[in-house]
């Protein structure tokens, strides 16, 4: 490790025993020095950080929503931490009326609302276990998890009702009431009468435990508050059951590194609730808003409608996926070559000094003060105008455009790692450190990190460049999987967890992910290949914004389907005078000859192996996405999915290039 670096060693190197491979020094954030932060006193459960934060923060605004009014979106409505506070206790109460004990098991099923959160701290109150359904882990997955997980009384969106009673008579085992987020349909409580399942609207269920009292039961750390499911690549989803202690951890370490950083949250600061609630990612960010007494306001389910509900949010926290960032990175450079000489012009000007400044050491909002207000102000709004930290997570996001919005947003530009199983938070880059560019940063101030070596892939955890398999222990850990105590005995040894992604430790201590370590295969003339690399890699050409490559060992040469980059594909039509739309570009072999080129010149320019290159590729204009089940919820492709999908295509391509 360099001079300069945010890590500290805490243990040496270890040779490798019991036949497993050599492990690497064991690191920890330099922000940890003294001993791990830990919550306040008396904050022992998710239910106590709500709980804390109404009696502080009682008159604050806590949840919103847009007021449509005749059909028109209008100004964000509030409810205070008070108002939503006892809205809390009668649906807690409402709950147990319905016979659900603490310990049983609460579905939430639908996009981010405030229904959503209440509900979900109803169960904190009355320690339940609050299981979030969703369809994108694939068909029959909401049927599966009320199965796997018992879950007995389920809140639904009202438009995800019919999906719900889709899984009818097959849940009745456990599922015994329903309840929608707005209104019942009159055929919806016809069907639920049918398989003897109680449905309710959100009003009606409000008033179910009127004049009941419950006590609210003693919750402890350990206890388990939600069982997550997570998708995996193949078979059924897991269900990673998290602690009260895990949730905790992490927002007690994420305070500590925003405070060492001087950008902590206070009670002022605003998010935009639209990643699903369903996932780690957003249900740590939000109960660490809650936490602060800050405001939590939600999107209207709808993508085409986001940048309309930034506006008028004004969120000062952006969390994002590399796939929305993406968006708003090519909708920028769209409009900018569409904006004439002279605004172009300006703009690389203006981009190209503060860029300079930013990599000589000038902070951002310091590198470039008059082209923030006269070229880079309108970016700002774009995002509501009061954004000051963009965080991104849950997969990878390409150099170029985490370089470009570092520049162009007037805001810092933060890139994370974890997984469900990490509770979210392991790693996250740090504002105003350019060397941290396309790294994931240091560890979060709560975990001890080391790499493990993965000898067939050729990675050594004590090299000069140490690599190999990230490995993470502390008390944001999960719980287990349910009911899959083999599956938890595989990746949790010694109190480890195997995350099953291969880093690169950086000389300033921050981690860099260049590897799955599954996603390995040989080719026929026994080389081996460690694809996800390779799509890193060939996933810098501009001209690309995703591609799956593939090979067997079965055949000698790697394949790939590639999605183009629509400007760029049809930018270079233009200059080549080839006409058409952009599904019929992606049908012509000039426009294949030229991604090709692209990929070529790249994989020569990063000295790949011969082997290592793609002979053959097919243009795909539709981008892989969780409808036709090739994408996880977090982006990560399904390979076998992808296979099946495209193995007439794949066949086509080594029969082509023979």
């Amino acid at each position: 490790m360099a001079d300069k670096n945010y890590v500290i060693e805490i243990e040496k190197s270890k040779e490798a025993a019991n036949g497993r491979p050599s492990v690497g020094p064991v690191y920890r954030s330099v922000f940890a020095k003294d001993g791990f932060p830990t919550p306040p006193e008396g904050m022992d459960t998710c239910w106590d950080i709500f709980r804390l934060s109404v009696e502080k923060y009682p008159q604050n605004q806590m949840l919103g929503r847009r007021e449509i009014v005749d059909g028109k979106a209008g100004q964000y409505v509030w409810r205070t931490y008070k108002q939503v506070y006892d809205e809390v206790l009668k649906i807690g109460a409402s709950i147990r009326s319905c016979g659900v004990d603490p310990g049983g098991r609460c579905g939430i099923y639908g996009v981010n609302c405030p229904e959503w959160v209440i509900s979900m701290q109803a169960c904190n109150a009355h320690g339940m276990y609050c299981v979030p359904l969703y369809d994108t882990l694939g068909a029959g997955a909401v049927e599966f998890i009320i199965n796997h997980a018992e879950v007995s009384i389920a809140f639904s969106e009202e438009k995800k009702i019919i999906e719900v009673l889709k899984t009818l008579p097959n849940t009745t085992n456990f599922l015994k009431t329903i309840v929608s987020f707005g209104e019942v349909a009159s055929e919806n409580k016809q069907e639920c009468e049918k398989f003897g399942v109680a449905i309710y609207s959100w009003n009606e269920f409000l008033q179910l435990g009127d004049n009941k009292q419950f006590e609210l039961p003693i919750k402890k750390k350990e206890d388990i508050c939600t069982i997550m499911y997570t998708s995996g690549t193949t078979g059924d989803p897991k269900g990673v059951l998290i602690s009260n202690k895990s949730i905790l951890t992490l927002i007690a370490g994420v305070g500590k590194l925003l405070q060492s950083v001087n950008e902590q949250l206070t009670a002022k600061d605003v998010y935009m609730s639209y990643l699903p609630l369903a996932h780690i990612f957003d249900r740590v960010i939000e109960e660490l808003f809650i936490y602060t007494g800050a405001s939590i306001g939600f999107w209207r389910g709808d993508v085409k409608l986001l940048v309309e509900d930034i506006g008028v949010l004004k969120p000062t926290i952006f969390c994002a996926v590399p796939r929305v960032l993406d968006r708003i990175y090519n909708g920028l450079t769209e409009k900018i070559s569409k904006g004439g000489l002279l605004k172009s012009t300006l703009f690389n000007i203006a981009y190209s000094y503060k860029q300079h400044n930013m990599q000589k050491g000038s902070k951002h909002e310091e590198a470039a003060r008059i082209f923030d207000k006269v070229v880079f102000s309108k970016v700002k709004q774009g995002l509501g105008g009061n954004v000051r930290l963009i965080l991104s997570g849950a997969a990878p996001l390409a150099n170029h455009v985490e370089a470009y919005l570092r520049v162009v947003t007037c805001a810092h530009v933060l890139q994370g790692y974890g997984l469900t199983e990490t509770c979210a938070g392991t790693f996250v880059s740090l504002p105003n450190e350019p060397s941290m560019l396309g790294t994931v940063g240091p560890p979060v101030p709560n975990v001890d990190v080391c790499l493990e070596s993965v000898p067939e892939m050729g990675y050594d955890a004590n090299s000069s460049t140490p690599r190999g398999e990230i490995c993470v222990r502390g008390d944001t850990l999960f719980s287990g999987y349910y009911k899959r105590e083999d599956l938890t005995e595989e990746v949790l040894v010694d109190g480890w967890f195997h995350t099953g992604d291969v880093g690169e430790w950086q000389p300033n201590g921050a981690m860099k992910i260049i590897d799955r370590k599954k996603n390995i295969f040989k080719l026929s003339q026994g080389e081996y290949v460690a694809v996800e690399n390779l799509e890193n890699i060939y996933g810098l050409v501009p001209e690309i914004d995703s591609l799956w490559i593939y090979g067997n060992s079965f055949e000698s040469f790697l394949v790939a389907v590639v999605n183009p980059n629509k400007q760029a594909l049809e930018r270079w039509a233009e200059d080549n005078g080839i006409s058409g739309d952009f599904t019929a570009l992606c049908s012509n072999s000039k426009a294949k000859e030229y991604i090709l080129g692209e990929l070529n010149k790249t994989g020569k320019a990063k000295k790949l192996k011969g082997f290592e290159f793609v002979r053959a590729i097919h243009l795909e204009p539709e981008p892989f996405d969780m409808e036709r089940d090739l994408l996880t919820p977090t982006y990560k492709k399904k390979r076998p999915q992808l296979l099946k999908y495209y193995q007439s295509v794949i066949d086509e391509l080594y029969k082509s290039s023979k």
